[in-house]
């Protein structure tokens, strides 16, 4: 996995969040995290994306609660892979689940807990591709306060 010229500091390695939903790119993003920040408390947060106007589509929170447990119990089997993939490399992970847009809970929560690095994967998107699709990346990148680091895979990015 290349560094990227990223090498830990004293004053920001103490916690770490990266963003996890069970793609490649965000499993090279926790590898990373964990090779890069080795006495980091390292927390692997998964955002159930609730649309636009999801809500106002049902008459009563009685309605919407089965979609919602499901998709928890879908978030929390995807941060059960997080959990492996940090135990192959023993080390230990806090796992977190919100719900809402994907780039204004990794933000929120990175500011509110005071977590003193993001660290995410990319799709490694390029030019049209990127404009049309859009980026949490990219809008984390752009929004946050807390240092974010993207990792890309080597492969996706085109390095060897």
């Amino acid at each position: 996995m290349r560094r990227g010229g990223v090498a830990p500091t004293s004053d920001m390695n103490d916690r770490i969040l990266v963003p996890y939903d069970g793609s490649p790119p965000s499993a090279t993003a926790l590898e990373f995290a964990l090779e890069t920040f080795p006495d980091a408390d390292v927390t692997a947060l998964h955002v159930i994306q609730i649309p636009e106007g999801y809500w106002e589509a049902f008459e009563g929170p009685e309605v919407r609660l089965p979609t919602t447990e499901k998709a928890r119990e879908y978030a929390a089997e995807i941060l059960e892979g997080a959990r492996e993939l940090a135990a192959e490399r023993d080390r230990e992970i806090d796992t977190e689940i919100r719900t809402g847009q994907p780039e204004d809970r990794i933000v929120e929560c990175a500011e509110k807990e005071g977590y003193d690095v993001i660290v995410m994967g990319s799709h490694g998107r390029e030019g049209i591709s990127r404009v049309l699709l859009g980026s949490v990346a990219e809008n984390v990148v752009r929004r946050s306060p807390t240092p974010v680091v993207v990792a890309r895979d080597p492969d996706d990015a085109g390095l060897e």
